[in-house]
């Protein structure tokens, strides 16, 4: 029997032992799709306690609290910190099976030195010395990420954002990961949804100008781009919960957004020649800059309508969803590489159906120029997992080049969620020490190894092309 989460963690094999040791485990990291804040990280936030670090916004840990009957009071309510941290505790015992225990704990093990399970027992006792740990030097925002040997974060910002902080971090010499932002105009293309004339009008500040016609709007759109683009951004991300695709012309879209910017709804017909249009123009932008447009596909948000009401989004109401997405997803990616204006393109799926359908799509739009152009993003949101990872993998090794996979992403609001990039490590050479074992690859280390350190960190180095300090 092995030790919890000792130094084999998921790895069953010799040669998996070897691969993590001596090829993946001192890899740095970058981050190149996440939630964390541009401005506490310029501020170097500190946290008061454990809570404000592991509970504040993750809606991970809020279903799993919920699940084993905690109160809302103690998951998003008015609880006191410390009861809201022994809910937690009392939670963790029951989330064996789940990934949140291995990230409980590595993340005490990682960051704080301590290899007790966290329980109701123990939990004074662990609230006492990760918050001494916290209030002393060397644990805030900054001094996180460089412990987890990042070199990289690329944060989600909306185009009407100011990014004020990434300016800021960049003229901070004392601070040497690049801090980027990613565009995430998710608000511009949904032309129905609430809010949108609003942000709109955001957008035309932004931009400095009136947005009164569709081409007006291409016109502010592409110009946040490009201010993207001089901060030092590379990286677009589209949550597109429905791949849609319809055909139109500019000035069929143009008619479109004339009614609802008076003020009425478009059919649905009409909403998808609108984003059709529009996500094509920005691909074309994405393209001449040689950006990375990323797709996060099939995911049913706000499925509890009473709770959206009294907490808002993001708050652990969410699913995966059930659409089928390769006839449209095609129809985009075609309609794009028939301009030779098709980005470099990521592309994940909530739904784990999906892996093969995804790792079979990318192959009909690779470039021969730009090794893995069109990628199949790591396993996403509740298929980043043990299982979801390495059906993931296994996936695009039957169907693409594992060799190429760009590898672990956090998507996370949390400072402390560097050790999933750990996991997931383990898990690559696990996978690949199995296949050794099997007999079904060389027992070549060098070989091996070089594509671990790629999946790990150099190729996501060489595909994105950012600015890195080392």
């Amino acid at each position: 029997m092995k030790d919890f989460m000792g130094e084999d963690f998921l790895l069953t094999s010799d040669t998996a032992v070897k691969l993590y040791e001596n090829y993946a485990k001192e890899m740095p990291i970058i981050d190149y799709h996440c939630h964390l804040s541009p401005q506490e990280i310029y501020e170097n936030k500190t946290f008061k306690n454990i809570t404000e670090a592991w509970l504040y916004g993750d809606h991970y840990k809020w279903r799993a609290m919920r699940a084993n009957g905690i109160s809302e009071d103690y998951v998003t309510g008015d609880a006191d910190d410390y009861d809201k941290f022994l809910a937690w505790a009392k939670t963790v015992p029951m989330t064996i099976g789940n990934p949140l225990y291995n990230w409980t704990h590595l993340e005490l093990q990682r960051f704080f030195d301590v290899h007790d399970l966290l329980n109701e027992k123990n939990a004074p006792a662990i609230w006492d010395k990760v918050n001494a740990l916290l209030n002393g030097e060397g644990f805030g925002a900054r001094d996180l990420i460089m412990k987890s040997h990042v070199q990289v974060v690329c944060t989600t910002d909306d185009p009407v954002d100011s990014l004020e902080y990434h300016q800021l971090l960049q003229e901070d010499q004392d601070f040497p990961v690049s801090v980027l932002p990613s565009f995430r105009p998710d608000k511009g293309l949904e032309i129905n949804r609430p809010g949108y004339l609003d942000w709109v009008g955001k957008l035309g500040q932004a931009a400095n100008q009136e947005i009164g016609s569709y081409a007006g709007f291409l016109e502010a759109i592409e110009s946040r781009v490009r201010f993207f683009h001089s901060i030092g951004g590379r990286v677009s991300d589209h949550a597109l919960d429905v791949i849609v695709y319809e055909e139109s012309t500019e000035e069929e879209v143009a008619e479109i957004f004339s009614k609802r910017l008076q003020g009425n709804q478009v059919s649905d017909e009409e909403e998808k020649k609108y984003k059709t249009y529009t996500l094509s123009f920005l691909g074309r932008i994405y393209a001449e800059l040689g950006w990375t447009m990323q797709f996060h596909i099939n995911a049913l948000r706000n499925n509890n309508s009473r709770m959206f009401n009294r907490l808002g989004p993001d708050t652990g109401y969410d699913s995966m969803n059930d659409d089928g997405i390769a006839k449209p997803l095609v129809k985009i990616l075609d309609a794009m590489d028939k301009e030779d204006a098709l980005p470099k393109t990521i592309l994940y799926s909530l739904n784990p159906n999906d892996n093969h359908v995804i790792a079979s799509i990318i192959n009909s739009f690779q470039d021969g120029k730009t090794p893995g152009k069109i990628q199949f993003g790591t396993a996403w949101w509740f298929n980043d997992n043990k299982d979801g990872m390495l059906e993931q993998m296994k996936a695009l090794a039957n169907v693409g080049l594992f060799s190429r996979f760009l590898g672990m992403l956090t998507d996370s609001r949390s400072f402390l969620s560097y050790t999933r990039h750990e996991y997931f490590r383990r898990l690559v050479c696990q996978l690949i020490g199995e296949w050794v074992e099997n007999g079904e690859v060389p027992n070549d280390l060098e070989l091996l190894g070089s594509i671990v350190q790629g999946i790990s960190y150099n190729n996501a180095k060489d595909y994105f092309g950012f600015e890195i300090n080392e």
